[in-house]
């Protein structure tokens, strides 16, 4: 057993596997999956819709070369990596549908990002982005966008282009107002704009008609836009955690709320944490019809 042992032991440490242990030492840990030699398209997940692949959690810093030359690709994720860059290269993949580049450590995009038209899901959060490019206006199939937990304050004035956009999230971000060209965006029916620096909701916010979830908790909000009550197809209305003491009478025409909601996950009115002027206090616990009855009294009296 013990020379058998030795000679595995001479066998193990032969120049051949030596060689080999540091070449494969100074490959990332998605190349383990090229070293047999097989064609990159043999890693695309092909469902019954779309061409995937997924490089997730894999420790990259610059993105394979081999990626740009799969133009079949559909749906592509490369979140969690510590990518810095995102290459021009990215424009060759035209029938991308979706891309998710979350949680990375990107400072910006690159402008070919405009030639993706089919793109329809863009997921960004939890990179290092502070602006985004004027291009991606371009991609006007986008029906989903996050940007989260980045550190954007603004966006560009081209985002009104963007006619399909249903979700736009632009939580935990530096936005002290929410950005003009988002009230442009008629089909919106998802905006989270929680934590940031917002002070005040524009009246403006009245020309999104087709919003059926707001969630703006965790802000320095100070009142209560009225308009806000004219989105009639309002199902969840996030205010919590915010500077708000007084509510308008207004607040009866939201028919969709229900009532007020506690658990964040819950379809109503979310108000709890904030500085409300007595006598709301009492009557938020008594739930959304006796506040809005307590209202309308107020109104008529």
């Amino acid at each position: 057993m013990g020379a058998r042992q030795s000679r595995a032991g001479c066998k193990d440490k032969g120049p051949g596997r030596m060689g080999c242990l540091r070449r494969r030492q100074k490959l990332s840990a998605w190349d383990d999956a090229l070293l047999s030699g097989r064609d990159p398209r043999a890693l695309l997940k092909r469902g019954l819709r779309h061409i995937s692949f997924s490089l997730v959690t894999k420790g990259m810093t610059d993105i394979p070369d081999f990626l740009w030359g799969l133009s079949e690709v559909q749906r592509l994720n490369l979140s969690h990596n510590q990518l810095r860059v995102l290459p021009p290269e990215v424009g060759r993949l035209s029938r991308l549908v979706v891309l998710n580049l979350c949680g990375n450590h990107l400072k910006s995009l690159p402008a070919e990002i405009s030639l993706l038209q089919g793109l329809k899901v863009l997921f960004l959060s939890l990179n290092r982005l502070s602006e985004l490019p004027a291009e991606l206006g371009a991609c006007r199939s986008l029906e989903v966008l996050s940007v989260s937990h980045n550190r954007l304050s603004q966006l560009p004035a081209s985002f009104a282009d963007l006619s399909r956009l249903r979700k736009l999230n632009l939580s935990n971000n530096c936005f002290a107002h929410i950005p003009v060209c988002v009230f442009a965006l008629k089909e919106l029916d998802f905006l989270h704009v929680g934590s940031n620096r917002l002070e005040n909701i524009a009246e403006s916010i009245q020309c999104l008609g087709s919003l059926q979830i707001f969630i703006a908790e965790n802000n320095s909000i100070h009142s209560f836009p009225r308009s806000l009550c004219l989105l009639a197809s309002l199902e969840v209305l996030n205010l919590n955690d915010n500077d708000i003491q007084t509510l308008p009478e207004e607040l009866c025409l939201l028919c969709r709320l229900g009532r007020i909601a506690w658990n964040p996950m819950d379809k109503g009115l979310h108000i709890s944490h904030n500085p409300l002027a007595k006598p709301l206090p009492e009557l938020v616990e008594g739930g959304l019809e006796m506040l809005v009855s307590y209202l309308k009294d107020k109104k008529h009296s």
